[in-house]
């Protein structure tokens, strides 16, 4: 391969070495923090006007996104707002 030829094989396995890393990271970033974080934003703008439907694909993404949003899960509020009351 003449293209290969300056090329050293230290030099390519040092590069995958550092790029499996930074993808492992990159995804687990995205499946524990970001993603459950723009599903709790979701969840939190839609929970009482949600339709049958969207619920069963909010139940999925809780279900689906687990590990993260249990992260989470100490920031959830899903308790009713509070009512003004005319007297």
């Amino acid at each position: 391969m003449p293209f290969l030829d300056n090329i050293s094989l230290e030099t390519i396995l040092s590069t995958n070495f550092l790029l499996v890393p930074l993808l492992y990271i990159t995804l687990s970033g995205l499946y524990l923090v970001v993603i459950p974080a723009g599903i709790y934003f979701y969840l939190n703008s839609r929970w009482y006007v949600a339709s049958s439907v969207e619920r069963l694909f909010m139940y999925f993404l809780m279900f689906f996104f687990f590990p993260g949003v249990l992260l989470f899960s100490p920031f959830l509020n899903f308790r009713p707002k509070r009512r003004k009351v005319r007297a």
